[in-house]
């Protein structure tokens, strides 16, 4: 019986068999049944076909950065009164006259290709559960993290590498949870890389020649496929299996791509790759030009982990942290954005960059700020959102919200949408009902769109 074992691919093929009007219906769905990963149709025509997502971890001050507050309005000058308003000044720029702070002078000169929403509001004032919600939706339960959802939802063009790349010298809160599948199947859980001479460990093993281990890999394939006739249902061995295929052609197809040599000087030295940096960020120019490098080969889903360890954004006692580590993803931010630009591909490519709340306008400690969710802000480049546009209006200090709040949810509908995905209808059956990334929330904000 094991070998006539009832399936719905069985099924479907005993039905449709012998007519001759399905067969290229059949072959399409059996060839997305054998490689999860195959790029799928979207629900709509998409603006946009992959997704560089920024994401600076710890709490970036709305206040210092892209929402400036001025000091007349912040603080007294008494030394009684605990407002304070930006300490780093700010400039508009020139053709759009979005006002950002002098932390980021590259990322000014390109806010004509970028879309600033003020009005953000978090999902929580606690780290962890700050990040989970703007990578998963969900604050509080483990659930698949946007990049899951996107690689669900439309496969990869290229099948030599996966779907999901996280790049990352460091965890962020929340740990592998924001990257993780959770109950979507496994082969959409996202990738880890460091950034480096190394950025997968192993992924050549030592000792194997290249026709030695195809002899060795094929052995295991012909195992692990009769184990999985017999096991059809399961989808974590389909995943494992797709993982060591995946795994055998990344050996071909990933060390190219995060090969820098073939960049020219001049693309290095529009990055930083060149310059000395501060901290621990030193990497941070070495993964956005890995960014483009991944999405122009087909990766549809890309993370950047700014500084996952300290010092982060996190700057309870002194904002003065904030310089270097402005410094330090200042000039490759802009340069990925122009880069993308000059080649063509920031039209279908969406940059996103956030953080998981922002910081009071309050003083704590010394010079520093407290975490607040109220509002904070983050952005969006390419990909058909409005460039040189600022989204929601907070009030004088920075402390609320006045106009065209967005939650978490809207963010992740309008990403989605831009994505040629309708948040409601990319849904995935787990413990009796539908699960989607949006949860039962989540609006599309047109405002923010071209």
């Amino acid at each position: 019986m094991n070998d006539f074992a009832l399936s719905r691919r069985n099924v479907i093929r005993s039905l449709f068999s012998s007519s001759l009007l399905m067969p290229g219906v059949l072959s399409e769905l059996f060839a997305a049944e054998d490689n999860p990963l195959s790029a799928r149709s979207s629900h709509v025509p998409a603006k946009a076909k992959s997704v560089i997502f920024i994401y600076a971890t710890g709490g970036v001050s709305h206040i210092d950065t892209f929402d400036p507050k001025p000091t007349e309005k912040g603080r007294d000058g008494s030394g009684n009164d605990k407002l304070m308003g930006n300490i780093f000044g700010a400039e508009r720029n020139r053709e759009c006259g979005t006002e950002v702070s002098n932390l980021f002078p590259h990322l000014r000169t390109m806010m004509q290709d970028i879309c600033v929403i003020r009005s953000m509001k978090a999902s929580h004032f606690d780290h962890s559960e700050a990040t989970l919600g703007m990578h998963t939706g969900s604050p509080t339960f483990a659930r698949p993290s946007m990049g899951s959802w996107i690689s669900y939802g439309l496969g990869s063009f290229n099948q030599n590498l996966p779907s999901f790349i996280v790049i990352a010298p460091h965890l962020p809160y929340g740990g592998t949870q924001v990257y993780a599948s959770d109950f979507l199947p496994a082969v959409h859980q996202g990738t880890r890389v460091l950034p480096g001479d190394n950025p997968i460990a192993n992924l050549k093993p030592p000792g194997s020649t290249g026709s030695l281990q195809e002899l060795e890999f094929n052995l295991v394939d012909q195992l692990n496929q009769r184990h999985f006739r017999e096991r059809s249902h399961d989808t974590a061995l389909a995943a494992r299996i797709r993982s060591f295929e995946t795994a055998f052609q990344m050996q071909q197809a990933a060390p190219e791509a995060f090969d820098l040599k073939s960049e020219p000087a001049h693309v290095q030295t529009m990055y930083g790759l060149d310059r000395k940096t501060k901290g621990p960020g030193a990497d941070f120019a070495w993964q956005c030009l890995v960014a483009r490098r991944l999405v122009e080969r087909g990766v549809r889903f890309v993370e950047l982990i700014d500084t996952g360890s300290r010092p982060n954004w996190d700057s309870h006692g002194e904002m003065n942290e904030h310089a270097d580590l402005a410094y330090n993803v200042d000039q490759p931010m802009a340069a990925l954005i122009a880069d993308l630009k000059q080649r063509g591909m920031l039209d279908e490519t969406i940059v996103v960059w956030a953080t998981e709340f922002g910081r009071t306008p309050t003083r704590e400690g010394k010079n520093g700020r407290g975490h607040h969710r109220d509002c904070f802000s983050i952005w969006l480049a390419g990909g058909g959102f409005r460039g040189g546009h600022v989204h929601g209006v907070t009030d004088e200090i920075g402390k609320y919200t006045v106009e065209k709040p967005v939650e978490v949810h809207d963010l992740h509908a309008t990403i989605l949408h831009q994505l040629g995905m309708n948040h409601e209808k990319l849904t995935f059956r787990h413990a009796g009902r539908d699960f989607r990334l949006t949860d039962v929330h989540g609006h599309i904000v047109q405002d923010i769109l071209s």
